[in-house]
């Protein structure tokens, strides 16, 4: 018999602010190209980012964000932004997929044993829509399991900063349980991370990190709420199938 090929090691990267060539307000790594930015720049960027993940340009897929509950399955590489969706699924080793945000919630999934990944973008509409239930829904028919799946909640707007209308609090918490907080001037907020962390585990979904920086208060981010116009930052998420 021969040699058992090793599983693809899943790698997650969350890029910041700096080392790109956007100009501001979009200074300096922008990667988002819906947000007025020189589309050479991004463009620029874009390539920087798939070269040190040591990928092709063509095989890092980006998403046209809606703040939908739409998740599609990709394969291959895809001519432009993947249209209408706010999830990326995939099994194939060496496709990218990345996640735009500048205060919602990226996630990024994956059940290493299944081969199986995804990358979604949870704002706070998508998020009280359902797009993470919908989601692992798509992994488990490809073959993940719940308890074997680790999620990333990425650099997002906290808690203690993101300020909404009480009624819209009580909106959201409805339907995104564990999301209502008091911010840090006692006002009504919403902690979209921690209703989405508690969805995951709800869902048995074995493993939950969160990165603790918040997009509002770190300068080293990108945060529409801090400063619009502004650029994105990219959650990605990989089967590197080098070794």
């Amino acid at each position: 018999m021969g040699d058992s090929v090793p599983a693809p090691r899943v790698r997650r990267v969350v890029t910041t602010r700096a080392g790109g060539v956007s100009r501001a307000p979009y200074d300096s790594f922008n990667l988002g190209d819906h947000v007025g930015d020189d589309p050479a720049a991004v463009a620029a960027n874009r390539e920087r980012l798939a070269r040190d993940l040591g990928l092709a340009p063509s095989n890092v897929v980006w998403m046209e964000q809606i703040h939908s509950r739409n998740v599609t399955v990709v394969d291959g590489p895809v001519d432009g932004p993947v249209e209408t969706t706010d999830a990326l699924v995939t099994t194939t080793p060496g496709l990218a997929l990345a996640v735009l945000t500048a205060d919602c919630v990226p996630i990024l999934l994956s059940d290493d044993e299944a081969g199986v990944i995804a990358a979604v973008h949870a704002g706070r509409v998508g998020a009280r829509i359902g797009i993470v239930p919908e989601v692992l829904e798509v992994m488990t028919r490809l073959g993940a399991r719940p308890e074997r799946i680790g999620a990333l909640l990425g650099p997002a707007a906290s808690g203690e900063r993101y300020e909404v209308p009480a009624e819209m609090q009580r909106d959201v918490e409805k339907h995104l349980p564990g999301s209502a907080c008091r911010t840090t001037r006692g006002t009504a907020g919403l902690d979209i991370r921690a209703g989405i962390a508690r969805q995951l585990t709800d869902a048995g979904v074995g493993g939950v990190a969160v990165d603790p920086r918040c997009t509002i208060e770190d300068p080293d981010l990108f945060s529409h709420r801090r400063g619009a116009p502004t650029g994105r930052l990219a959650s990605v998420i990989w089967m590197d199938t080098t070794e």
